[in-house]
């Protein structure tokens, strides 16, 4: 059977607007899939539905639909997107309206039960990850256009790949091959050479987006449109599937697919094979994001500059401290950020930050008593005394968590183009999840000459967020460099070179076949995304922190 080509255009909401019309005219496509959802987007969504009702979904979508759906359809390339974010149905029915507009007949469909909110009172939003099938269905009855709410990113692929191959939901094999695949499409360009570790290999200043020929055992082939910019090679495709990891079992509602079994290799130019992939049941329980108001947060960032730093911000702390005591915020944290140096030729280079960064429950607190402390020192603290941006009155925050319900907790519903509604059954076989034991280590590197170098010499890494804890994916891009890797880079040694999490659970899990290691961070991101806990809120730059660390690397490596 000829495989089936699924493509992305998005990767987050805010992508790159021009993408649909560039995947659609690009090169042959049989699907297309945009992703336009996250912890934070979930909470955005619901916060901008609290202003207007109507307002639950990614309002950029219908745009590039506008300027696309024609073409879409004369061409046959169905589209699947998770942009109905809390409102699939307000979304549904707004391409309806787009389409009699501009005279195009589309069938479009949309997924529903994701939405769990009456059931965990005090959120904003409460949706489950739903699996694939209830695309799968809209797609068997004729949909031109699927719509979804909260889905799993893979969803967007393993629904297509199901409707055109016939899988069934105990087809694990080819459905985690399928959840692989979908993996890499998720976060678009980030397969292609984006935020890619070795940048400088290739062309990455306007990165194609990704594609994957899936075949009917669920093995595929990752590639983008001829002439487009960026790369895809092993490491580019490595990265992605490293990206917001844990261990060797990657769950999902529809399969839980083994990561330890992934196998790669490059089939000629921008072209990368994956297969081997076995999948085993999903887990009994259905993973739903709670988004809830945390509170009130505000910011300070005072620029100190030229000599005296140390003093400078001690004498801020000082001044301030009265105010700071007369109603405590829940939460105070001070952070120096030395971006000074000396016998600077700009004052910007001269300069060091002082964030003051507060949360209180309530937004009195965090508010115009603490800003309007702040600004009084204007002519009376430290010389050349500024500050980034005027303080203001406290903005609110969101809290993210992850609870798990029985399937039956949530209503998987499939609503036809023609208004019938299909229901989704829950998975028949499950299986609880467990640690799969490491394997064992390769040989160790015979002992030579090392040098203190940066790790990132010889090693990539892309790093990322799941709720409160950040996960850091090393790889090798050698069979020597993965040797010494698997015995230097410890959860210990990772400690040291990230003191950050010297007091945080660290986990290491091993992925031989991808010559990689990743790293479970627990709790270093606080309560999520939405709560900016720290300087780089979603760890996104945290694995390019790590490469940036010296250590003894062997001469052989460098």
């Amino acid at each position: 059977m000829k495989p089936l080509r699924i493509g992305n255009f998005s990767g987050f909401y805010g992508d790159r607007s021009a993408a649909l019309r560039e995947m659609l005219t690009g090169g042959e496509v049989d699907v297309l899939t945009g992703d336009y959802l996250a912890e934070l987007t979930m909470l955005i969504l619901a916060r901008d539905r609290l202003k207007d009702p109507s307002a639950g979904y990614a309002r950029t979508f219908p745009r590039q639909l506008e300027d696309c759906l024609g073409l879409a359809r004369e061409r046959g390339v169905r589209i699947v997107t998770n942009a109905g974010g809390l409102d699939p149905a307000g979304l549904a029915g707004e391409i309806r309206r787009l389409a009699d507009r501009l005279g195009i007949p589309v069938r479009v469909a949309h997924v529903e039960g994701d939405d769990l909110t009456a059931a965990h009172p005090g959120t904003l939003a409460a949706h489950a990850y739903l699996g694939g099938f209830g695309i799968t269905e809209c797609l068997r009855a004729g949909a031109d256009v699927v719509v979804t709410g909260r889905v799993t990113d893979a969803a967007l692929v393993t629904g297509p790949a199901a409707a055109h191959f016939g899988w069934r939901p105990d087809d694990h094999g080819a459905l985690a091959g399928a959840v692989v695949a979908g993996h890499v499409l998720e976060c678009g360009t980030q397969a292609t050479g984006g935020n890619y570790a070795f940048f400088t290999e290739g062309d990455v200043r306007r990165p194609g987006f990704p594609l994957a020929e899936i075949h009917a055992d669920g093995s595929s082939v990752i590639t983008k449109h001829p002439g487009t910019g960026g790369f895809v090679d092993v490491g580019t495709i490595t990265a992605q599937l490293l990206y917001e990891t844990g261990g060797a079992r990657y769950a999902g509602p529809d399969v839980t697919a083994r990561l330890d079994t992934v196998r790669l290799g490059p089939e000629g130019p921008d072209r990368v094979r994956i297969e081997g992939v076995r999948g085993e049941a999903p887990p009994p329980t259905l993973k739903v994001g709670l988004n809830r108001l945390g509170g009130f947060r505000n910011e300070i960032v005072f620029v100190l500059t030229g000599l005296g730093i140390e003093a400078k911000a001690a004498l801020v702390r000082e001044q301030l401290a009265d105010a700071l005591a007369k109603s405590p915020p829940r939460e105070v944290r001070w952070e120096l950020v030395r971006t000074d140096r000396a016998d600077a030729d700009t004052e910007e280079t001269a300069s060091a930050l002082l964030r003051l960064v507060v949360r209180d429950p309530d937004q009195r607190v965090v508010g115009r008593a603490l800003s309007g402390a702040a600004v009084e020192l204007a002519l009376a603290s430290y010389p050349g005394f500024h500050v980034l941006a005027p303080p203001g009155k406290g903005a609110p925050y969101g809290v993210f968590e992850e609870v798990y319900v029985p399937y039956v907790g949530a209503a998987h519903v499939a609503v036809l183009h023609d208004g019938r509604r299909i229901p989704v059954p829950p998975p028949q076989e499950t299986r609880p999840l467990a640690a799969v034991p490491d394997p064992p280590l390769p040989e160790p590197l015979p002992p030579g000459p090392a040098r203190r170098a940066p790790l990132g010499l010889v090693v990539g890494a892309r790093s990322g967020d799941k709720g409160g804890n950040a996960n850091v994916g090393v790889w090798a891009r050698s069979e020597d460099a993965w040797r010494w890797l698997a015995h230097t880079l410890t959860a210990d040694a990772f400690r040291r070179l990230i003191p950050e999490s010297r007091d945080l659970p660290v986990t290491r899990h091993l992925l031989p076949n991808l010559r990689a290691v990743n790293f479970v961070v627990e709790g270093i991101l606080g309560a999520g995304v939405a709560a900016q806990a720290r300087f780089d809120p979603q760890a996104k730059a945290l694995g390019e922190w790590l490469r940036s660390r010296h250590l003894d690397i062997p001469e052989t490596l460098l």
